[in-house]
């Protein structure tokens, strides 16, 4: 799971967010979806860091996620 987070954080631009991060284009809401996935990081590691351990499903259910969100900014144009 940690390898997973450390993916996410490398491929999206979490850093990158102002008021220019929305495009002419747009398909769904690029700042909310930045901002739902780096909620659900957060939550990640706090458990990580409480020593629960991640099933299958839950590492499959972050991983679509970003692959999802990460869609999403590349369609907007944004990665």
């Amino acid at each position: 799971m940690r390898q997973l987070i450390a993916q996410i954080k490398d491929t999206l631009p979490f850093n990158g967010i102002d008021a220019d991060f929305c495009s002419d284009t747009c398909s769904g809401c690029s700042l909310k979806l930045v901002d739902f996935i780096a909620v659900e990081i957060d939550e990640w590691e706090y458990k990580l860091d409480q020593g629960e351990s991640p099933n299958f499903k839950d590492i499959n259910k972050l991983a679509k996620m970003a692959k999802k969100i990460q869609a999403v900014l590349i369609k907007n144009n944004l990665i």
